[in-house]
């Protein structure tokens, strides 16, 4: 394990890592179902967010290739959903205010329960913010609804990158004006570490057994020797991370 004293700046994938998408997908999904006219026999808001989360990485591989512009989460997620109910036969259950409001489902996440009280000891003498994916308008109204207490939002438009390319690790630590070796990523993703460690950032698991289910077989321990492994954000945060940062003691 390292010593976390010249970290200045923590900063967090979100999905999975911060926030349970499975289960708040899932909500919204059975409460648009069933405001559609569609019973449970016919609709399982479980199976729904797992399909719809099979489409993150695929939706934003040509924008990582620069095969399409540079296009938003929300856009993104708004169309794999298209998708979803067109090939599931439920496109005409689901009008236009439906689907908007259903897309916005992702804004509307709730935190892991050591989140909160997690990132409150953590961000004491530095910086916490996310790395994700997620734009601005999505992880800002995610924030201010969960009240997950970051310094500031660095949605993936201030890289205009989508991780796990390099410039949205290295965009992040410029924005807060620190050398990546002064930075540590947080995340329930090994691949995320990878790539960020790749970047020069320093590293921080914390496992999520549960975030695709009851048989979730991925990421269930961690896959390199990263600077630090934690059961969740309150271990993370007694590995002595209140000591020292950017102002001494919190």
């Amino acid at each position: 394990m390292s010593e976390p004293g010249e970290v200045k700046a923590l900063i967090f994938d979100v999905f999975g890592t911060c926030v349970d998408w499975r289960s708040g997908i899932a909500r919204e999904a059975a409460a648009a179902a069933k405001a559609a006219g569609l019973s449970e026999e016919e609709f399982d808001a479980l199976d729904f967010a797992t399909a719809w989360r099979s489409h993150y990485q695929p939706m934003m591989e040509p924008v990582r290739q620069g095969v399409r512009p540079w296009t938003i989460l929300d856009q993104l997620h708004r169309e794999s959903l298209d998708r979803i109910l067109e090939d599931a036969g439920l496109g005409e259950r689901f009008d236009e205010a439906a689907r908007v409001d259903l897309t916005k489902a992702w804004w509307r996440l709730d935190p892991w329960p050591d989140v909160l009280p997690g990132l409150t000891r953590l961000k004491q003498g530095r910086f916490i913010a996310p790395c994700s994916n997620g734009n601005i308008a999505l992880i800002a109204n995610m924030a201010k609804r969960a009240g997950l207490p970051w310094d500031l939002v660095l949605g993936a438009e201030t890289a205009r990158a989508y991780k796990p390319n390099q410039e949205a690790y290295l965009r992040a630590c410029e924005m807060l004006g620190l050398a990546p070796a002064e930075v540590a990523m947080v995340a329930a993703h090994n691949d995320d570490l990878f790539a960020a460690r790749h970047a020069g950032l320093l590293c921080a698991f914390v496992p999520r057994p549960t975030e695709h289910g009851p048989g979730q077989t991925k990421d269930l321990e961690p896959l390199a020797g990263w600077d630090w492994v934690a059961t969740d954000f309150e271990d993370l945060a007694r590995q002595g991370w209140g000591r020292a940062g950017l102002w001494g003691t919190g």
